[in-house]
């Protein structure tokens, strides 16, 4: 009885040690179990985290390629636009360089031609009457001059020539009268000269002494009759604004 008594106890006292060892073990589990949930919780934020860091990332990448997407279009565009321009750039260089061969083949006719006018008008000044013949020449010597300067343009040099001729007609329609000398016998004579045109090219003497008409025909200085004086005198004033115009005495000598 006693014996069984004590069996009891000893399996009572199994029993109760089970249980404060189930229990110990229980405790355990949960605080491991608790730390691991923590953890997980904790690796879960962390990946949280980092998908909304990769998402971030990601939209902005987003709107960057937008952005180049974007730029790539306006780059075509504008590209497209430049080689537009490129285009019509050429065709106007092509245009130019056209008018410039053709400038050059007018230049080869139009150089020669030029050079001929001089010589021409050198020809008729020579031929003329001694009518401000050094001057005239002058003139002619600064178109051969202007023709071998590479700085002036050949529009230039053309419209000169053309002045040149211009003036040359003037004095065939001008009443014109200027000082200078006339050399006669070896003498050099101050007197007035005064033209009518080309018609009559005469000279007086400053103190009206003598007066003189040019003969085309020989080439040379005749002496007036002492009666044309006061013609050629109100020519003179004419030619010089002192006096109006009016019809008067011309020397002329008859055509052949």
């Amino acid at each position: 009885m006693f014996n069984k008594k004590i069996h009891m106890s000893l399996v009572a006292s199994a029993l109760a040690g089970s249980f404060a060892l189930a229990g110990s073990a229980a405790a355990t589990d949960l605080k491991d179990l608790h730390q691991a949930n923590t953890q997980i919780q904790r690796a879960a934020v962390q990946s949280q985290e980092k998908i909304n860091t990769i998402y971030e990332q990601t939209q902005e990448l987003l709107g960057e390629y937008r952005v180049v997407v974007d730029q790539t279009d306006n780059l075509k565009v504008y590209n497209d636009f430049l080689a537009t321009l490129v285009a019509d750039q050429q065709r106007q260089i092509d245009r130019i360089q056209r008018q410039i061969d053709g400038l050059e083949k007018t230049n080869q006719g139009t150089v020669p031609l030029m050079f001929r006018m001089i010589d021409s008008l050198e020809q008729f000044v020579k031929a003329d009457i001694p009518l401000r013949t050094d001057r005239r020449l002058e003139r002619i010597e600064r178109l051969r001059d202007l023709m071998s300067r590479s700085d002036v343009q050949r529009s230039e040099q053309f419209r000169q020539i053309l002045e040149a001729y211009e003036i040359e007609m003037g004095y065939g329609t001008e009443l014109a009268a200027f000082q200078g000398t006339l050399a006669l016998g070896g003498n050099d004579i101050t007197v007035d000269f005064v033209h009518l045109g080309r018609l009559a090219l005469m000279a007086v003497a400053l103190d009206n002494s003598a007066a003189w008409v040019y003969n085309k025909g020989t080439g040379s200085w005749e002496s007036l009759a002492a009666s044309y004086i006061p013609s050629i005198g109100n020519f003179i004033k004419m030619a010089r604004r002192e006096a109006t115009l009016e019809m008067d005495r011309v020397p002329l000598f008859a055509a052949e």
